[in-house]
C-alpha cells in the first residue's frame, strides 16, 4: 500500500519584479516537505525578464 506523502507542490515567485513594475512574472514550481519545512521557501533563481538571479519566495 502506498504511503501518503508529506511533499507538496509550491510556487516560487520573484519578489524584485513585482516591485519594479516590469511586465511578465517569473515563477517556478517545486516541492517541499511540509513536516520539515513549515515556513515559506526562499530561493535564488534566474529571472529571464530581469536577466539576473533574484530572490523567489513561496506564494499561497
Amino acid at each position: 500500500m502506498a504511503k501518503k506523502g508529506n511533499r507538496v507542490q509550491v510556487i516560487l515567485e520573484c519578489t524584485e519584479q513585482r516591485e519594479s513594475g516590469v511586465p511578465g512574472m517569473s515563477r517556478y514550481v517545486t516541492t517541499k516537505n511540509k513536516k520539515n519545512t513549515t515556513q515559506r521557501l526562499e530561493r535564488k533563481k534566474y529571472n529571464p525578464y530581469l536577466k539576473r538571479v533574484t530572490v523567489h519566495r513561496e506564494i499561497k
